[in-house]
């Protein structure tokens, strides 16, 4: 952890809604004119995709479990950003587009599925920001939680995030069901031993929380709506970073406290309320690098 170099993570399963975190935070950057360094966590998946499937089909490996990633890398630069604000990174791509940008940009032929060589951060940033599934690992050779100056988790309740696979891989990569089910069946005892604890060493967690029936996700028709949903945001600390419950209250409608540390809001009001709550946190941040 470190004053000058501050490390932000979010860390949640694909789908679990890490994207609407990781725009929450771009706003704010803008708004503060915070240079950030921005991580994403696919880039830290030690097998490209051709391997990868390989490696599923001999090993019954997932993008969830410490072989299939690069937890050392991803360590290593969050140490070294926060002693020297500097670091390595590469990108893992996703899609044509993805590939001409960085091709253009670095001079080399690399194509979906594979990523792009390493290379330095930018100079000069304020922040490092990460978002994938890894922010705030640790295990027996690794700690890249201890790292961390604020982490984020964002976690909708099991079978939503089921639902939620379900209906995207179907949807946009054809698969079957039957397909979908085993790779959840696969995955589950890396996301048992990786995945879910880290949901104790964050600062905040956002967990959606259906108000529909999800009993069983996978005869569910279709995704529940953020206005069929309430966001359950706990806090696991308020004191470390001066959460004022009363002025949350008073800016979310409808919102209301289940515990001392939980705060409920109506789904549709999460991108707001993520804004509201971690502006004055990196803030914070910034105004501390010059303490």
């Amino acid at each position: 952890m470190s004053k000058k170099h501050p490390v932000v993570v979010v860390t949640g399963s694909s789908g679990a809604g890490t994207t609407t975190v990781k725009h929450a935070f771009e706003h704010i950057f803008f708004r503060d004119g915070v240079k950030a360094a921005v991580v994403e966590g696919d880039s830290f998946h030690r097998y490209n995709r051709v391997e990868m499937k390989t490696k599923i089909a001999q090993e019954g490996l997932s993008h969830f479990g410490d072989k299939a990633n690069c937890f050392d890398k991803l360590e290593e630069l969050f140490k070294t950003y926060g002693e020297t604000g500097k670091g390595q990174q590469r990108y893992y791509i996703h899609s044509t587009d993805e590939a001409a940008h960085h091709n253009a940009r670095l001079g080399t032929s690399v194509n979906p599925g594979e990523f792009t060589p390493w290379e330095n951060l930018p100079e000069g940033t304020d922040i490092l920001f990460y978002e994938g599934l890894h922010g705030l690992v640790v295990t027996k050779e690794h700690d890249v939680a201890r790292h961390v100056d604020l982490g984020v988790g964002v976690v909708p309740i099991v079978n939503l995030e089921w639902i939620q696979k379900i209906h995207r891989d179907s949807a946009e990569r054809g698969y079957s069901e039957e397909a979908i089910v085993d790779t959840i069946m696969r995955r589950m005892p890396d996301y048992i031993k990786h995945i879910t604890p880290q949901f104790s060493r964050t600062d905040i967690n956002f967990q959606r929380v259906p108000t529909v029936d999800t009993s069983n996700p996978f005869v569910a028709r279709d995704i529940p709506t953020p206005d069929e949903s309430l966001v359950v945001i706990r806090f696991a600390d308020p004191k470390k970073f001066s959460i004022n419950f009363p002025y949350l209250l008073a800016m979310i409608h409808d919102s209301f406290m289940s515990r001392r540390n939980d705060l409920v809001i109506p789904g549709g009001k999460m991108g707001m309320a993520m804004e509201i709550i971690l502006q004055p946190i990196i803030e914070r941040l910034m105004d501390e690098r010059g303490s």
